[in-house]
């Protein structure tokens, strides 16, 4: 197989911008991609996939792609023979774009692609459309399943089942499952409120993070109540934004200049798994995405020196870090709580800011993971740089998924990155 190498790699800032159409934002990510891997245009690129959510329920159902880089295609910024893939995955649109433009050049079918994804989910006119968007990550032409499963399961475990049509339903999952974390390990309140003071204080030093404030851990805890045991600052915001990175293989980044080749960061793997029906308490599709990972890379969880993971609520982070085996099952909480995950830690998570300070634009989110690990890795990253030793990480993971099958989410990507010295 083939090596894929991420070239480029750029985000909008996320913010709620209710007056920036699908077509800013893409362009705007596009052109900061190309920039950021030095080139004057994209007509180089063989394939894009083109990652969004939502555009359906704005009145693009179609060929959504096609019509969100349209104008970049006629004025020459890219090729118009080159084919434009529309992917939806929920939450891992922008993974499953990426995945898809890195097999692309591992396969030796293309030399440069694109990942790119886009998404408004900001409506303020419109709140029952804005729940609609996140409607769509669940089954919904046979709702009866889930809705008799997650009754069920919250019966034979203690626990309720009450969602209500005024919040994003994935809210009531996440929070059954810390609940019952915190009953199973011990995992307490505190610890996940200084994951979310920890990825807030994060975000303040990311001029592209929609929240740019510290807040205590005290602070977290009396915010307002979502879900129990979750509050707002736990939980992740609404947001637009985009975000793209170009892949290229070694061919062609052989024939960049030394700069270009400097900053290059290998894709060591990048992973897919699915979710299924399962109990509560069973391994959860992260454990099997990043299994996959590891083999593809040849590495292990003692080889990562920074991860970005999908928080979208606090809780998760400590879900996904022992997911992925970086930390043993039930010590995620005092993991976290102990500040091993903050700058400086010894193992920093979601220097970013996260999902709960940076924004969770949707399809956007994973290719912001991989813009910011790129950052880190070359050790671009500023304020937020994350040092071993007076150096920057060299090999970084990211873990993004979206949707919901039971208690998983309904895909699951985990790639990892490796820039070498």
């Amino acid at each position: 197989m083939s090596s894929a190498w991420v070239l480029g790699a750029a985000a909008t800032a996320f913010r709620k911008w209710p007056e920036r159409d699908f077509r800013s934002l893409a362009e705007e990510a596009a052109e900061a991609a190309l920039a950021d891997a030095g080139l004057e245009d994209g007509r180089a690129i063989d394939g894009i996939w083109f990652g969004n959510c939502a555009m359906h329920l704005q009145g693009q159902g179609n060929l959504r792609g096609q019509h969100a880089l349209a104008s970049m295609v006629s004025q020459g910024r890219l090729r118009g023979p080159s084919p434009i893939v529309n992917v939806e995955g929920g939450c891992a649109t922008g993974s499953l774009a990426l995945q898809s433009a890195v097999s692309a050049v591992r396969a030796g079918d293309a030399d440069l692609t694109l990942a790119i994804g886009v998404e408004k989910t900001f409506m303020p006119e419109d709140p029952a459309t804005m729940l609609a968007i996140f409607a769509g990550g669940i089954e919904q032409l046979n709702a009866e399943e889930w809705q008799t499963f997650f009754a069920e399961q919250a019966e034979r475990h203690g626990h309720t089942f009450a969602p209500s049509p005024h919040r994003v339903m994935f809210l009531d999952l996440h929070a059954i499952q810390a609940r019952h974390h915190m009953r199973r390990f011990g995992t307490t309140l505190e610890q996940i409120a200084k994951g979310a003071s920890k990825n807030h204080h994060h975000g303040s030093l990311n001029p592209g993070a929609q929240y740019r404030f510290e807040i205590t851990p005290e602070e977290v805890l009396a915010d307002r109540a979502i879900v129990p045991p979750l509050t707002r600052a736990m939980c992740s915001p609404i947001s637009d934004g985009a975000a793209a990175v170009l892949v290229c293989s070694k061919r062609f980044l052989s024939n960049l200049d030394e700069r270009a080749k400097d900053r290059a960061v290998q894709v060591r793997a990048c992973a897919l798994a699915g979710g299924r029906y399962r109990d509560l308490e069973a391994p959860s599709l992260t454990r099997y995405a990043a299994a996959k990972a590891w083999k593809q890379a040849g590495l292990g969880p003692s080889d990562i020196g920074i991860a970005e993971v999908h928080d979208a609520t606090s809780f998760c982070e400590i879900l996904h870090l022992e997911q992925l085996g970086l930390v043993p099952e039930g010590e995620g909480g005092p993991f976290v709580g102990s500040g091993a995950t903050a700058l400086g830690g010894e193992l920093p998570v979601n220097l970013s800011g996260g999902l709960v300070s940076k924004g969770h634009p949707l399809a956007a989110t994973g290719l912001s993971m991989i813009a910011e690990l790129t950052q880190q890795l070359r050790g671009e990253a500023g304020e937020r740089q994350a040092l071993s030793f007076g150096e920057s990480p060299t090999i970084g993971l990211a873990q993004n998924a979206g949707g919901s099958i039971g208690w998983d989410e309904a895909l699951c990507a985990v790639t990892i990155l490796e820039r070498s010295r």
